[in-house]
């Protein structure tokens, strides 16, 4: 099986060669399979296919977006959110399977919600933010005010005070449990957007528009961790040694930000120049809160502690908004506008973990036993990440397009566990209800001994388009199957080439030898080929101009040819008089598009050139196939024309010349004169147009004294001449 050659670390490309030979489709890398459809199965970034968590819904807020979740002590869960067309802001409880709307509050949404050791809960609403208490009833009231437009996040520092982090004018608060609070910390950034504290105290703190990530100590001392090349640090959080993970966003230009996925009501898209922050001075009544398409991408960052700054991981785009990890210490990143939630495995090595139906996961949570839980937008729903695997997963690949009708042959995988492949073929370039069914391989006792390799034949009919599909099943001795490598063999069948056009070139010039050196004074160069006509499918040599060298009575044909499938093509020039009935062979296996010969050895008169292609060189002799064209009539003419009646009389002082041109094939080109020996000089037939096969001449010249000698020379179109003279006493 070709999958078990030497390397498979090249994976070739549909189309790099096109010869009626067995292709291969291979997909082993993370960008082929994201081309495709997975369902209950991540992708790592190294290529591998594998079950995915599970990922249950356990609860749908029907508002447009939640943004936190958190855990008490009992398992309940607390979850709130907003946006247009929510109505109010929503703080929503899940408790014993049951779930039901437990406070709302004056605002558009809750953006931050935070419980402290004793499961007081708080909840901070935008715009015009305040911190709300809510009692145990749902029962609000505010804590505090910190008098900014918003509240980007909250979190409680280890002696029980709360940090707020604010916009617009990037403060961060610091209230006690009694409600009173004040500036703790001002970043002279317009938005303090993300908040964590370490186990000192330190609180980590990420800004817009300028990207930076802040320590500030419990002294309410600040220092500048890393100014990142992104505007916005949506988020922040710190793992179990202290290191610090950052979620960068945005590009620092001002290029205007595309309005995110329709939510289920109407959602304002932001003014240019702004980020996922929401713009300022606008009223509640039209703002949106919404995530929003940013320009330029995501970027996560690694601060050790030693304070040095790592980027380990970026997407063009993807938009990080929340950071979490999971029960193994590994950070988790929830993204938009796709929904996808990404894992991070080591510095080079990253998996798409889960791809969520809402388009954006907007934050994460954790139970009271580890339970790792996660929220979205578009639409606001909660669901419970794990701790298990699915059962069962499949991928749908992309459509292989095979150019043209194709037999489809092996198919085989490199994976583990149980694995099943399907494949459904059709001459429609998407699958539709006019495509053959979803077929299982056929088993193939030819396969070859690989205890990760399997595969078999496919029974799907032949059809230009291909697509598979895999399911991995779980099993006691493999409960997380895997799939890293798949490959589809298949021939296209043969097409006969096509020969476009065949031109015949100018007579008395030859296609040059390549290394043939060309001189102006000797050479001509043709447009073109086929360029009085519009084509947009010819890309080979053929369309560019051709230079060809001048020598006496060789003639020359050149040709555009195609094939379907891109073979190789090898051709043979004929020739044949118009009124004879057989063919001559020029030359045969010629492997440029063109070719020239010697014309004197053929008889005057009119001719045609038949030129035939054929694809054998890239195919078996009994399937190879060929197409002729023949050029238009075309004369061959090697006689020179005639000069009759050439004629001198002396009158006085001048002498009076006069004959007669004549050609049998063409017409007289051009005819010249010479006075005793002197250079030669163009004269004008009576009629002043070379347009004829016969042309009259007269000539008037000055007598000098003695004897002069008057030659006159005629040419024919195809560069002969006949010289004759005259001698006047």
């Amino acid at each position: 099986m070709h999958i078990l050659k030497s390397s498979l670390v090249a994976v070739a490309a549909v189309a790099t060669c096109l010869a009626v030979e067995t292709h291969f489709w291979q997909q082993g890398d993370r960008t082929d399979f994201e081309k495709g459809t997975l369902h209950h199965l991540s992708l790592r970034s190294d290529g591998r296919v594998f079950l995915a968590p599970e990922f249950q819904e356990i609860f749908d807020s029907s508002t447009p977006y939640l943004w936190a979740i958190v855990s008490d002590s009992k398992g309940r869960l607390y979850t709130a959110g907003g946006g247009s067309g929510s109505g109010s802001a929503k703080i929503f409880i899940m408790e014993g399977g049951k779930s039901r709307t437990f406070a709302e509050l004056e605002g558009l949404e809750v953006h931050a919600l935070v419980l402290d050791s004793s499961d007081q809960l708080y909840a901070a609403t935008d715009p015009d933010g305040k911190v709300y208490k809510i009692g145990s009833d749902g029962k609000a009231q505010v804590f505090y005010d910190p008098h900014q437009k918003y509240i980007w996040s909250m979190a409680f520092g280890s002696r029980g005070d709360l940090f707020i982090a604010t916009g617009d004018e990037g403060e961060i608060h610091r209230v006690a449990r009694d409600g009173k609070g004040a500036v703790f910390f001002k970043t002279e950034e317009a938005h303090a957007r993300s908040l964590a504290i370490d186990a000192h105290d330190n609180l980590i703190v990420g800004t817009e528009p300028s990207g930076l990530i802040l320590r500030i100590s419990p002294a309410a001392e600040g220092f500048v961790l890393y100014q990142t090349p992104k505007r916005e640090i949506t988020a922040v959080a710190i793992a179990r040694d202290g290191v610090i993970y950052a979620a960068g966003v945005g590009s620092k230009s001002t290029a205007p930000i595309t309005p995110p996925p329709p939510a289920p009501s109407p959602v304002p898209s932001p003014t240019p120049g702004t980020s996922t922050t929401p713009p300022r001075n606008i009223s509640p009544a039209s703002t949106s809160f919404g995530p929003a398409s940013i320009a330029g991408g995501s970027e996560v960052y690694r601060i050790q502690l030693d304070g040095s700054p790592h980027k380990v991981w970026s997407n063009s785009q993807d938009i990080v908004y929340a950071l979490a990890f999971d029960p193994a210490g590994l950070p988790l990143l929830g993204t938009g506008n796709k929904g996808r939630i990404y894992r991070l495995d080591s510095d080079v090595v990253s998996t798409l973990l889960l791809d969520a139906p809402p388009t954006q996961v907007t934050g994460f949570g954790h139970g009271v036993k580890g339970e790792l839980y996660a929220v979205t937008g578009n639409i606001g729903k909660a669901y419970r990440i794990g701790p298990v695997l699915e059962k069962s997963g499949s991928f749908e690949s992309d459509v292989l397009d095979a150019g043209s009708f194709s037999y489809w042959g092996r198919i085989g995988y490199r994976g583990s566990g149980n694995v099943s492949v399907f494949t459904r073929s059709g001459n429609l370039n998407r699958p539709e209800s006019n495509w053959s069914a979803w077929a299982a391989l056929q088993n193939d006792s030819t396969a070859p001994a690989c205890d990760s390799c399997g595969g078999g034949r496919t029974g799907s009919p032949s059809a230009r388009f291909m697509q598979y599909k895999l399911q991995l099943t779980a099993s006691s001795a493999t409960p997380s199957p895997e799939v890293s490598y798949v490959e589809i063999a298949y021939l296209p069948k043969n097409v006969a080439p096509c020969i476009d056009e065949v031109e015949i070139t100018p007579p008395n010039y030859r296609f040059p030898a390549p290394v043939l050196s060309i001189t102006p004074s000797t050479s001509l160069t043709l447009p073109a080929l086929g360029q009085h006509r519009t084509s947009s499918t010819s890309t080979s040599s053929e369309s560019s101009s051709q230079t060809l060298n001048y020598a006496k009575g060789h003639i020359g044909v050149r040709w555009s040819a195609t094939d379907e499938n891109g073979d190789s093509l090898i051709y043979k020039a004929e020739i044949r008089g118009v009124k004879e009935s057989g063919w001559r062979l020029l030359k045969e296996n010629v492997k440029e598009k063109y070719l020239s010969w010697d014309s004197t050895a053929f008889p005057d008169g009119e001719y045609v050139v038949r030129v035939t292609a054929s694809d054998s060189p890239s195919n078996p002799r009994d399937h190879a196939l060929d197409a002729t064209l023949e050029s238009e009539p075309f004369l061959i003419d090697n006689t020179p024309p005639q000069i009759l009646n050439l004629a001198a009389s002396a009158s006085g002082n001048k002498i009076d010349v006069r004959w007669k041109a004549h050609d049998t094939r063409s017409n007289i080109d051009k005819a010249e004169y010479s006075v005793n020996g002197g250079e030669w000089l163009l004269i004008e037939p009576l009629t002043r147009l070379s347009d004829s096969p016969e042309e009259e001449y007269h000539l008037v010249v000055d007598r000098l004294p003695g004897e002069q000698v008057i030659a006159v020379r005629v040419t024919d179109e195809f560069d002969n001449q006949t010289v004759e003279k005259t001698v006047v006493k």
